[in-house]
C-alpha cells in the first residue's frame, strides 16, 4: 500500500490506528469492569439484606419478588471465629468448577458467633465471561472498521495532494498556468497560493530569459554587421594610414559596445549566483545612508543634488545585501541620469501594511507607463544605455520576495516613482533612542 520511504500518510494511518486500539481497549476494559463491579455489589447486597433479616429475627425474606430461584442456591451456616473480624466480610471461592461468594456477618460478636452465608454465583460468572467474550469480539469489529476509516480518512485527506501533483505535473514551460484554489479544501490554500506564487515567477522568469536570448542576439548583430561592413567597405581599395587608423577606430567603438552588453549579461549571471547566498540580518536604513553616501558625491558633480528622508530610524530584515544594493544602486543611477542639472532626486522610506517600502524620486522625463519596462533591452528616454538595468533589479526584488514599481509622478512635477517594498514577514523595526 505504501512505499519505503517516509510517508505522511503511513505516519498517521499508524498513529490513528494505534490511538484508537488503545482508546477502545481502555473504553472496554472500564466498560466490564464498571459491570463487574456493578454485579459484585449487587450480589453483596443482596447477602448483606440475608444477614440483615436474620440478625435482625426477621424472617429470611421479607417483601421480595418471587425469591424461591435465588434461595436455591443460597446456604446457611452458623460458625464460630476465635478473631473477631471488625465488620462483614466477602470473599470469593471455586469448588468443583463452581464458584461461591461467601459472606460472613455477627451474629452474637461475644460468643463469636457468625452467620456464614454462601451464594452459588456460577451463572453470573458465566454471563460476566460472555460479557467478556463479547466484547472482545466487538472489540475486533471496531478495531477491523477503525483500520477500514482511518485508510479511508488518509486516502480523503492526499486527496488534494494528488491533485496538485497531478496538475502540476501536466505543466511545461509553455502550458503552465495557475492553480484554482476554489477546488481545493481551505486548509490547502495557503499552499496553492505560495505555488500560484512560484509559478509566476516561473512565468516572468521564462518570458524574459526569452526576451534576453532574443535581445541579446539582435543587440549583438547590429554591431557585428557594422564591423563586417565597414571593413569590407575599407578592403575595397587601398587607404591611407590615417584612414586605416579611423576604420580601426570606429571597430574598435563598436567592440566597446558589444563588451558593455557582454558585461551586462555577466552581471546577470553574477547575480543569480547572488540569489543563492545565504541571507543576512541586516539594518536596512544603514544600508541606504551608504549608498547615498556614494551618490552623493556623484550627483554633486554633476550639478544635481540627492536628498534623503529615512524612516524608521533603523529597520531589521533578512535578505542578501548585495541584491539590495543592486535594485537601489540601479534606481538611483537612472534617476540622476534622468534628472536635468540644477533638479534634485530624492531617497526616502518608510513603514506601511506590507512592510519597508523604499522609494527614489527623481525630476526628469518621466515613463512610458504601458510598455514593460523591466523587459531586457528596453530603453526609455534619450540617453544611451543597454537596457539590462531595470531587468536585474527586477530579477534581484523576485529574488527578495519583495515589490517593484516604476511610475510616473501624481504631484504635478515630471518625473518618476522608482519603489521596492520589502516583505515584513523577513523584517521588523528596530526602535532607536
Amino acid at each position: 500500500m505504501f512505499s519505503t520511504k517516509k510517508s505522511i500518510r503511513k505516519s498517521f494511518l499508524i498513529q490513528l490506528v494505534f490511538s484508537s486500539a488503545i482508546l477502545i481497549f481502555i473504553f472496554s476494559s472500564m466498560l466490564y469492569f464498571y459491570i463487574e463491579k456493578s454485579i459484585y455489589d449487587e450480589k453483596r447486597e443482596e447477602l448483606l439484606q440475608y444477614a440483615t433479616n436474620i440478625t435482625s429475627a426477621k424472617s429470611l425474606i421479607e417483601n421480595t419478588d418471587p425469591a424461591s430461584q435465588n434461595l436455591l442456591s443460597l446456604s446457611i451456616e452458623l460458625i464460630s471465629l476465635k478473631t473477631t473480624p471488625s465488620e462483614s466480610e466477602l470473599y470469593e471461592s471455586t469448588r468443583h468448577n463452581r464458584t461461591y461468594l461467601t459472606l460472613i456477618h455477627p451474629l452474637d460478636k461475644q460468643n463469636h458467633s457468625y452467620l456464614k452465608i454462601t451464594k452459588d454465583i456460577t451463572p453470573t460468572k458465566r454471563l460476566l465471561s460472555k460479557i467478556l467474550h463479547y466484547i472482545f469480539i466487538i472489540n475486533i469489529a471496531g478495531f477491523l472498521l477503525v483500520i477500514i476509516y482511518a485508510t479511508m480518512l488518509s486516502k480523503m485527506l492526499v486527496i488534494p495532494i494528488k491533485t496538485l501533483n497531478k496538475k502540476l505535473s501536466n505543466m511545461n514551460e509553455h502550458l503552465i498556468k495557475p492553480i484554482d484554489i476554489n477546488e481545493l479544501p481551505q486548509e490547502f490554500e495557503p499552499l496553492a497560493q505560495t505555488i500560484n506564487h512560484l509559478i509566476a515567477r516561473i512565468q516572468n522568469f521564462v518570458k524574459y530569459q526569452k526576451e534576453l536570448f532574443i535581445g541579446t542576439a539582435h543587440e549583438l548583430k547590429t554591431p557585428l554587421a557594422v564591423i563586417k561592413l565597414k571593413n569590407q567597405v575599407t578592403l575595397i581599395k587601398k587607404r591611407s594610414a590615417e584612414e586605416y587608423i579611423e576604420a580601426l577606430k570606429t571597430t574598435n567603438k563598436t567592440i566597446d559596445e558589444m563588451n558593455v552588453i557582454v558585461s551586462n549579461i555577466l552581471n546577470i549571471g553574477r547575480q543569480e549566483g547572488a540569489q543563492l547566498d545565504k541571507p543576512v540580518e541586516v539594518d536596512v536604513i544603514e544600508v541606504l545612508k551608504q549608498k547615498a553616501d556614494d551618490f552623493k558625491l556623484l550627483a554633486e558633480n554633476e550639478g544635481k543634488k540627492l536628498e534623503m528622508d529615512f524612516q524608521p530610524s533603523a529597520y531589521m530584515a533578512t535578505l542578501q545585501v548585495s541584491l539590495l544594493n543592486q535594485i537601489i544602486q540601479n534606481f538611483l543611477q537612472n534617476a540622476l541620469k534622468f534628472t536635468p542639472k540644477e533638479k534634485s532626486v530624492l531617497l526616502r522610506s518608510r513603514v506601511d501594511d506590507y512592510g519597508l517600502l523604499i522609494e527614489v524620486i527623481d525630476e526628469g522625463c518621466g515613463v512610458d507607463e504601458s510598455v514593460d519596462l523591466f523587459a531586457p533591452f528596453k530603453r526609455q528616454g534619450n540617453k544611451s544605455g543597454v537596457g539590462l538595468g531595470l531587468f536585474l533589479a527586477k530579477s534581484a526584488a523576485d529574488a527578495l520576495g519583495a515589490r517593484i514599481s516604476i511610475k510616473n509622478r501624481t504631484d504635478g512635477v515630471d518625473g518618476t516613482v522608482a519603489s521596492l517594498q520589502l516583505n515584513s514577514q523577513l523584517s521588523c523595526v528596530i526602535p532607536r533612542n
